[in-house]
């Protein structure tokens, strides 16, 4: 996204940080030689923790200048993410800029205690998270909905002209979500892909012992819009399965 931004048209200020979380991007892993994830640690302190340093530093020298934020993540540990964007859909400006982005779904989100959205929020911006892909892989479905989304958010702050594209389908709005959890521990087969409308109670794939056996069947607990999945084979009783956001005719 940032190669193809021309600075002689370019109007305002953009501020990127490709990488946040350095000693975390460095090892594969999302929390810090502290054991600390970074985005609970959010304001952070100049004396806490290592998370804490580096969460006040990136307040102090990036958030506070800034009116808009754009947050991008991969879904965590072996799950994958269809892209979406979570913020406060009932904010006027955040909506509109969610609406920009043009995402597949648009997710009404409630605030972690310590993230950077809760943080950024707090000191007056307006943020959205976008959620695509799977984490230590490169997914171009997701990378290609982010850096256009991107572009069309800077479009619609008027910082670039708008975007040379067909002009997207609508986000479909969600304001609930939930995830479909493991009844027993076994091997998974999901039959749903990201993006996929299920109702209530259809069949999303069944846990297998290692003979083949079905142990117990996966169903649906909501109506709406597969927004997440397990790429894990073996999962636990209680491991979270499928994210289902709502939506409702």
């Amino acid at each position: 996204m940032l190669a193809g931004l021309d600075p002689k048209t370019f109007r305002g200020t953009l501020v990127a940080v490709p990488v946040v979380n350095v000693p975390g991007f460095m090892t594969g892993d999302r929390y810090l030689p502290d054991r600390r994830d970074l985005n609970r640690s959010f304001p952070g302190s100049a004396r806490g923790s290592l998370a804490g340093r580096i969460a006040h530093l990136f307040m102090t020298e990036v958030v506070a200048k800034c009116d808009v934020g754009l947050d991008l993540h991969t879904g965590a540990d072996r799950r994958s993410n269809l892209p979406h964007v979570r913020a406060d859909l009932d904010d006027t400006l955040t909506r509109e800029l969610a609406e920009a982005f043009a995402a597949p779904v648009m997710l009404h989100a409630g605030i972690r205690d310590g993230s950077l959205r809760e943080a950024a929020r707090e000191q007056g911006a307006k943020v959205l998270l976008f959620e695509a892909g799977e984490s230590l892989r490169f997914d171009a479905y997701a990378i290609d909905a982010g850096v256009i989304g991107v572009r069309r958010v800077l479009a619609a702050l008027q910082m670039t002209e708008p975007v040379n594209e067909p002009p997207p389908a609508p986000a479909v709005e969600s304001r609930a979500s939930g995830w479909v959890r493991a009844r027993r521990t076994g091997i998974l087969h999901l039959d749903v892909t990201l993006g996929q409308t299920v109702t209530e109670g259809d069949r999303l794939g069944a846990l297998h012992d290692s003979f083949g056996k079905t142990l117990r069947l996966v169903h649906a607990n909501r109506t709406g819009i597969v927004i997440g999945r397990t790429e894990q084979p073996l999962v636990n009783s209680g491991d979270a399965l499928v994210h289902i956001a709502e939506v409702h005719a």
